[in-house]
């Protein structure tokens, strides 16, 4: 039951009491009509019922405003048509006047009925074969049924005037016309709610009273016992109901049950209308020549129906077959082949390939389509998506595959020889970077597009390979910038290969325990004084040697490993601070800096993982500094505000590694709670030869003076860099000039209070 239109609990009770109310104003109404003998409180229970029907869907229209609307409005006028043509009938048996006056109005209720239901119908989506033709097999045996054992008895009847005969047997043919549409109404209505229920048992109420007055006819009686108007005494009360009740907003919607096929409780309904006309043949034992014309031409309209429920069956199970073949085979976002409808594509292409014309992949990925996924949603997401393939269809020529393979991935495969092919990839670029306009704001995305082809007839290549070698190129692509495209080489795909094996061995040496930290000391440029430490990763490779973390950390950062990664070295060093700190190897204010990637300050557990190592190891949080990397405060999509606050939060200190090489800028520093920034060594090994070096550090030292942070300059490799760097108001240095990075053991002998004054 919907309660959508009106919020709140008291004005949805307030709406049960209304239909219930009047169901037992109706209910009462009709006893008192049946048990009464005065002929005014008749008229006066059956106006009550009959008007009050009318009045109350009136009432419900305007209230709860159903779509369509004019189907409820045809109900009310039936009601009010019906009750004037009842009264009239009383009148006229009453006065002795022709009973004519009331069919005047009883029949267009019936037509004004008609129509309502059929507004109903007409309401669905699509034209619904089946449930017609089921409803019109049902509907013509009931009209067999009651044409042959009603109308006819009653249009025969002698001594009485033909047009009174007429209109008696034409009732019992607009019952067949009424279980027509109900059975097309309940064989499409999808929502079946109590609205839905009153009204179809008010259409069964009404065809009982019509059968009770079609009996009687037959003997050439037009009125009888008060009881026989009980059934629609009874029904214009469920209608009124109806109309009273929420629900009756569902019954107009656009929702049909999906198409069914010779189901159990169809043939329930449809197998005893095919038999109507033998079992009425047999009954009647010796027709008249119109019953036999009625017979025939009904038997045949049968067996026309059933052939065409048959022929529709098949050709709903064709289409069924076919939609269903669509869906497996495209994409439901924008139409587009999928995958392996894609593959079937491009091995046509290859097979029709000429001799000279080669077969080019374009694999696309589409860059900043995150951010837009992420900060306007998935609704905007789907229009950049939609948009995104109706501009590859409108700039691809008409005979290229194109297909859309992952959430922003999309391929086009493409026979041409090799100048149109770079000519489709800078009208893709060019057409895709155009400005996309959304309802709420433009989006300008572009792409990255790797492109990979067939060599020629001699060589075997497959679909799949051209797939995976774009793949590989498209990353080379985004490598080189994005927003451009890159053709595949073979050395490419030995990149891939050895990132592969790269990143298996990781998982093993991490599994294994294979991997271990270095330490290089950070110390004070006046005095040498050691201050701190930087925890670098290393591996040593059992057969490949030792492995350089430029060569492994971006495979790790690229496949998610990182965050396990990072996980170990986090632990591992403080668990080494820690140690030496309980050993007295270092002071109370030593610090040790960790590194955290990109991918790291992106997972929500990293602020909650170093709180609880900290308490674990039982360190303050001023003993552990968070090293990251420029790029993260760049990137809108890495979340670093939030991220590095959630870290300041902790106590830990916060500073720019490598600054400099990147996108360094005042406003960053301002933005983002950082403590420190780490000057790269590119910078500092210039100095005393490169002026402009001097000044860029000179610049840093100022900087950061002004914004308070700490300065530690990083490649230090002699006394001449030392004491410019001193000079010029750096404290700290991190290099050669003290010694490279070494394991735990060492360091402690290295460093130690004992050992300070040899290691200086």
């Amino acid at each position: 039951m919907s309660h959508a239109t009106v919020p709140g609990t008291d004005r949805v009770t307030g709406r049960a009491r209304g239909w219930a109310g009047f169901l037992a104003i109706g209910f009462t109404a009709a006893a008192v009509y049946a048990l009464t003998t005065a002929a005014w409180l008749s008229a006066l229970s059956f106006s009550v019922i009959g008007v009050g029907a009318g009045l109350s869907i009136v009432y419900g229209v305007h209230r709860y405003r159903p779509s369509p609307r004019h189907p409820w409005w045809f109900l009310a006028a039936a009601c009010f048509f019906f009750t004037t043509g009842a009264l009239l009938r009383g009148w006229a048996q009453e006065t002795g006047a022709a009973s004519v006056i009331a069919d005047c109005f009883t029949i267009p209720g019936y037509a004004l009925m008609f129509i309502g239901l059929n507004g109903f119908l007409r309401s669905r989506t699509g034209v619904k074969r089946h449930a017609v033709i089921d409803g019109l097999i049902v509907g013509l045996g009931a009209t067999l049924v009651f044409a042959i054992l009603f109308a006819v008895p009653a249009a025969s009847v002698v001594g009485r005037d033909g047009v009174v005969s007429a209109l008696a047997g034409l009732y019992p043919l607009l019952d067949g016309v009424l279980v027509l549409l109900v059975l097309n109404l309940a064989f499409a209505t999808a929502r079946r709610g109590p609205s839905y229920y009153m009204l179809i048992s008010c259409m069964s109420l009404m065809l009982v009273g019509d059968i009770a007055y079609a009996i009687i006819g037959t003997a050439g009686r037009l009125t009888g016992s008060p009881l026989l108007d009980l059934p629609f005494l009874l029904g214009f009360t469920l209608v009124g109901g109806a109309g009273l009740h929420p629900t009756m907003v569902d019954i107009g919607r656009d929702e049909s049950l999906p198409v069914q096929a010779w189901s159990l409780r169809r043939l329930v309904l449809i197998l005893p209308a095919l038999v109507v006309p033998f079992v009425l043949a047999v009954a009647i034992g010796h027709p008249s020549t119109l019953e036999r014309v009625l017979l025939a031409v009904g038997g045949a309209a049968l067996v026309g129906l059933v052939l065409a429920r048959a022929v529709s069956a098949v050709r709903g199970y064709a289409a069924a077959q076919e939609q269903y073949e669509y869906q497996a085979t495209h994409d439901p976002l924008t139409g587009l082949p999928n995958r392996a409808r894609w593959f079937a594509e491009v091995r046509t292409l290859l097979a029709q390939a000429g001799p000279d014309e080669q077969v080019w992949v374009f694999f696309l990925d589409l860059d900043g389509f995150k951010y837009v996924n992420d900060s306007r949603g998935h609704r905007a997401g789907d229009q950049v998506i939609t948009e995104v393939a109706a501009r590859l269809r409108q700039c691809a020529p008409a005979s290229a595959a194109i297909a859309r393979v992952g959430g922003d991935e999309f391929v086009v495969a493409y026979g041409a020889a090799r100048h149109d092919a770079v000519r489709l990839a800078d009208d893709i670029l060019r057409t895709i970077r155009k400005t996309l306009k959304m309802p709420t704001v433009d989006v300008v995305i572009s792409a990255s597009i790797g492109i990979a082809h067939s060599t020629g007839p001699e060589h075997d290549v497959t679909a799949e390979d051209l797939l995976r070698d774009a793949d590989t190129a498209m990353y080379q692509a985004k490598a080189n910038g994005r927003d451009n495209w890159a053709m595949f080489d073979p050395v490419m795909r030995d990149r891939v290969q050895e990132r592969i094996e790269i990143d298996l061995a990781l998982r093993e040496a991490m599994a294994a325990g294979c991997l271990h930290l270095e330490f290089q000391p950070v110390v004070e440029l006046a005095g040498g004084r050691i201050v701190g430490a930087e925890a670098l990763i290393r591996w040593t490779h059992p057969t490949r040697g030792v492995i350089g973390p430029d060569s492994f950390i971006p495979v790790a950062e690229e496949s998610g490993l990182i965050i396990e990664l990072g996980r170990w070295v986090m632990h591992e060093a403080m668990r080494q601070l820690a140690q030496w700190r309980a050993a007295g190897t270092v002071g109370e204010d030593f610090w040790m800096s960790i590194n955290v990637s990109p991918r790291q300050l992106r997972d929500p557990r990293l602020a909650g993982e170093l709180s609880a190592a900290l308490r674990r190891h039982r360190l303050p949080a001023a003993s552990v500094v968070v090293e990251l990397t420029e790029s993260v405060m760049i990137d809108p999509t890495s979340g670093a505000d939030q991220a590095l606050r959630s870290l300041r939060d902790l106590g830990l200190s916060l500073v720019v590694d490598d600054f400099g090489t990147g996108f360094s800028a005042l406003g960053y520093l301002r933005t983002y709670p950082v403590t420190g920034v780490k000057i790269d060594k590119s910078f500092v090994v210039g100095l005393g030869h490169n002026p402009e070096d001097e000044a860029i550090v000179r610049a840093v030292v100022a900087m950061s003076s002004a914004l308070q942070l700490s300065v530690v300059a990083e490649g230090v490799e002699d006394e001449h860099q030392r004491d410019l760097l001193a000079r010029v108001g750096v404290r700290h240095g991190q290099g050669w000039l003290w010694g490279r990075a070494v394991d735990a053991e060492t360091f402690a002998a290295l460093w130690s209070p004992g050992a300070v004054q040899i290691a200086a």
